[in-house]
């Protein structure tokens, strides 16, 4: 019988999962509500099979390098970013096909973070007398589905804020002028990150100040994908129904989801006509209630939020802890004291109440800086 195993992991084990999850991030713009899923077979010591998953309802990695491999699967080891699934969703259980197969070891990366399969699809493949292991290179693969991951482990999609600031930490002039803080370069780098995630989020206020559009303006080519780009769902908070029905997010191509507040059917209904969907969400005394908008939106398969909002929004998702990263595209300026700040954090009287942040990439994009950072909770 097979079993899984305390691997120690080879040199080769490393190189040929770094392919599989260089593989999967060819899913980056594409999976969604999938996760981004990498896959290699391996015999001889050679590549035999490689595949990728492309989009929710094609087959799985392991399918396309199955059939790139042919008989050549017979008594193969077979690398895979995420643990092979043991349960029929819209494709069948990808570890029956591998057993057909005769493979003979299976590497997971990572488990399957699903709670009601997490496990069942390696269990499945060792009662069938294949060797598994689990665990190697599995940071860079929770990395890559951060959003898929938060959403079966926490309940709620992955969230990231995106701003645009100069080097004081200011985003607009006092006026509110901001365009363009940043450069061409990093506008078109903050579009690839909008193209990533399944939602981008803003407030009511962002929409009545910019009436931006928020949907994601690079071609398909731009991003390594076939056919169409595939635009985010428009998320908007607004409690008071304020955003005018013709806002030019509800002109621009994809979808758009108003959360609002019980009141004013009249304003909701106009909304609706205009082509959003509409939701009502409970509310605090500071507004919509956060945690039932994100519990929401992972009712819709949400893994991965984009949020370009204004400080207060932004503030109140880092205040609430239901953010966990910042994507920060620093400009070589200064705006002045005068100017607006990034995050509202009101109540923040001493230092050991400072929100602290690890940094976890810093790169330079044409005349400015993209840091990434995630909120630090464990200090």
């Amino acid at each position: 019988m097979g079993s899984e195993v305390e691997a120690t992991f080879t040199a080769g084990d490393h190189a040929f999962m770094s392919r599989a999850l260089q593989l999967a991030r060819r899913g980056l713009y594409t999976t969604h509500p999938n996760p981004r899923v990498g896959c290699v077979i391996v015999r001889g010591g050679e590549i035999v099979g490689e595949g990728w998953h492309r989009c929710a309802g094609e087959p799985h990695a392991e399918i396309h390098a199955l059939r790139e491999a042919g008989e050549r699967a017979q008594g193969a080891t077979v690398y895979v970013t995420l643990e092979p699934c043991s349960h029929h969703g819209r494709t069948p259980p990808c570890s029956d096909t591998l057993i057909t197969a005769g493979v003979r070891r299976v590497i997971a990366a990572m488990r399957d973070p699903n709670p009601k399969v997490s496990g069942r699809g390696l269990a499945r493949l060792a009662a069938a007398g294949i060797e598994t292991a689990c665990g190697l290179l599995e940071a860079e693969a929770r990395t890559l589905n951060a959003g898929f991951v938060s959403r079966m482990e926490k309940g709620r999609p992955w969230v990231r804020i995106k701003t645009a600031m100069s080097l004081d930490g200011r985003t607009a002039m006092a006026s509110g002028e901001s365009q363009w803080i940043t450069g061409k370069a990093a506008r078109a780098d903050g579009q690839r990150w909008r193209a990533r995630a399944d939602a981008v989020l803003t407030g009511s206020g962002t929409v009545l100040a910019d009436d931006p559009a928020l949907n994601v303006r690079l071609s398909a080519e731009s991003l390594g994908v076939a056919g169409e780009v595939c635009q985010p769902l428009r998320v908007v908070l607004d409690s008071r129904w304020r955003t005018p029905p013709t806002a030019r997010l509800l002109a621009a191509p994809g979808s758009v989801l108003i959360f609002g507040g019980a009141e004013e059917g009249r304003r909701r209904a106009a909304l609706a006509a205009a082509g959003a969907q509409v939701e009502t969400v409970p509310a605090t005394p500071a507004g919509l209630d956060l945690r039932a908008v994100l519990a929401a939106l992972a009712e819709r398969e949400i893994n991965e939020i984009h949020v370009e909002a204004g400080a207060t929004l932004s503030g109140a998702l880092i205040a609430a802890g239901l953010a966990d990263e910042l994507l920060l595209y620093l400009a070589p300026a200064l705006l002045g004291d005068a100017a607006r700040g990034a995050f509202v954090l009101p109540g923040l009287s001493h230092l050991t109440e400072r929100v602290k942040l690890k940094i976890d990439k810093i790169r330079r994009i044409g005349d400015d800086y993209r840091l990434v950072a995630g909120i630090d909770r464990n200090s």
